[in-house]
């Protein structure tokens, strides 16, 4: 039974999402058309994790909320998904500690270390344990990068756009769920099973232009609502 809801969770971000982004639209005179996905980032003061760390987290994170099981019946969580894919994907990366990490526990969502991925929503239906975190100041300091794994996905980002962290592990998370959408289903079944593995790392203009070449190369291209220029390839994901 929970093959079958991650296959139909997989079918729907596959259907929804691998199109042109520009094809999606959001109008700010409707305000349930701009949704986005938060992203809860724990920075403790004490012994924070690295910002590698934090970019493989999100990125699991996210594709974890869309293959979740949850997401392939009837229910809030496919219903709140399909909103978010029919518009433009938006993630925002905020960051907790302490109490109000604990308190967005309780929300919907998926917990990778030190990131949550909550179920998308509404910018503007933002629960208030979420809305009151901080967006801004997300800065991590640059730490050991984790190893890879040969047989795991990388997920490379590109570096010459000094992308903050926040910004960054949106972007981790784009990677992520553009590449199960580009994979096939047995695929992405077997990436569930095995919780996501990936690798991350964050590469110089040359190193990430020539990935970008390979033809299994799965972009991601920002629309430029942030910190970038509209159009601008953000990162890369290779299986």
């Amino acid at each position: 039974m929970t093959e079958q809801m991650i296959a139909a969770a997989h079918q729907l971000l596959r259907d929804r999402v691998s199109g042109d982004y520009k094809a999606r639209t959001e109008d700010p005179e409707d305000p349930k058309t701009v949704q986005a996905m938060q992203l809860a980032i724990n920075l403790p003061k004490q012994d924070p994790p690295s910002r590698n760390q934090v970019l493989a987290d999100a990125a699991r994170a996210a594709v974890a909320v869309c293959l979740d099981p949850r997401a392939g019946t009837d229910g809030f969580w496919r219903d709140a998904l399909d909103a978010w894919y029919s518009h433009r994907i938006r993630k925002v990366a905020r960051r907790a500690r302490n109490k109000a990490w604990d308190d967005v526990q309780a929300l919907p969502g998926v917990t990778v270390g030190s990131v949550r991925a909550f179920v998308p929503s509404a910018v503007s239906e933002v629960p208030h344990a979420i809305s009151k975190l901080q967006i801004k100041g997300t800065e991590i300091e640059s730490g050991e990068e984790l190893p890879l794994d040969a047989e795991a996905p990388l997920i490379a980002l590109n570096a010459s756009l000094h992308m903050s962290a926040g910004k960054a592990a949106a972007q981790a998370g784009h990677a992520s769920m553009l590449l199960a959408a580009a994979r096939d289903a047995a695929w992405a079944q077997r990436w569930a099973e095995a919780g996501f593995p990936l690798g991350v790392r964050e590469l110089p203009r040359e190193e990430f232009a020539e990935l970008a070449t390979r033809p299994e190369a799965v972009a991601v291209r920002d629309a430029g609502f942030t910190e970038v220029a509209p159009g601008s390839t953000t990162a890369i994901a290779i299986a």
